[in-house]
């Protein structure tokens, strides 16, 4: 094996690393400059590297007897966030369990407004401390804004951007064509992967609620952990 051929290699090897570095570099700063402005807007907030680390943070959090309401959030399950509580023993309200009822469903998404704990993502956190979230039933955003104990939020860095108008466009844009797709939605987003909200007339419609919160709602306690992955929708 030739020397230069060796050379070769360890500078590909380099220039890869560095490409990783410099992603992880990024994704760090959004993070810390989000999280403290998250902080300046009332919100508990902090970064962990990886989502191994925001599982286990957000594990200690959360007592072994409280009542958990767990909206359709994929980060959450896709953590395994959701079914370690589940193992756990915690009662956990989850309307998106299969073989429910429409009565189980709606009566599940009523135990999360009043649930110790509330386990979500946001479909959008701004860089000056804002998060933004859409909702068809309005179960999600509804829980988050008042009613249960403690508050948890956990979102990736891909669901970082600048402002409101720009978390916005991601709602449309981004999270409601995907979640729009996963849920079987005939949605024009959900059929064509792009948002055309003057013809969105379907029951199915994922944003029939927006909110905005501008700063942590006073008699709420809510804390968000923003992970340096790509996490959810």
């Amino acid at each position: 094996m030739s020397t230069v051929w060796l050379s070769l290699q360890t500078i590909k090897l380099t220039a890869a690393e560095s490409v990783i570095e410099a992603r992880q570099w990024y994704g760090q700063k959004m993070c810390e400059t989000t999280v403290d402005n998250l902080r300046k807007n009332g919100f508990d907030a902090f970064y962990v590297p990886t989502k191994e680390e925001a599982f286990k943070k957000a594990l200690e959090m959360i007592p072994v007897t409280a009542r958990i309401g767990l909206p359709g959030s994929i980060t959450i399950r896709e953590m395994g966030l959701a079914k370690a509580l589940k193992e756990r023993g915690n009662p956990v309200a989850d309307h998106t369990e299969p073989n429910l009822t429409k009565e189980e469903v709606q009566k599940a998404r009523i135990s999360q407004l009043t649930s110790d704990v509330l386990l979500s993502s946001s479909n959008a956190v701004t860089m000056d401390g804002k998060l933004l979230n859409a909702d068809g039933a309005g179960n999600r955003v509804a829980a988050m804004i008042f009613g249960p104990r403690k508050v948890i939020i956990v979102a990736g860095t891909n669901k970082i951007v600048k402002d409101a108008h720009e978390g916005l466009m991601r709602i449309r844009d981004v999270a409601a064509p995907m979640n729009s797709k996963r849920l079987g939605s005939k949605c024009p987003c959900g059929l064509t992967g792009t948002c055309d909200e003057d013809q969105c007339e379907s029951p199915e419609r994922q944003c029939n609620i927006i909110t905005i919160l501008e700063r942590r709602p006073r008699l709420t306690d809510m804390t968000i952990i923003l992970v340096g992955e790509t996490l959810g929708y």
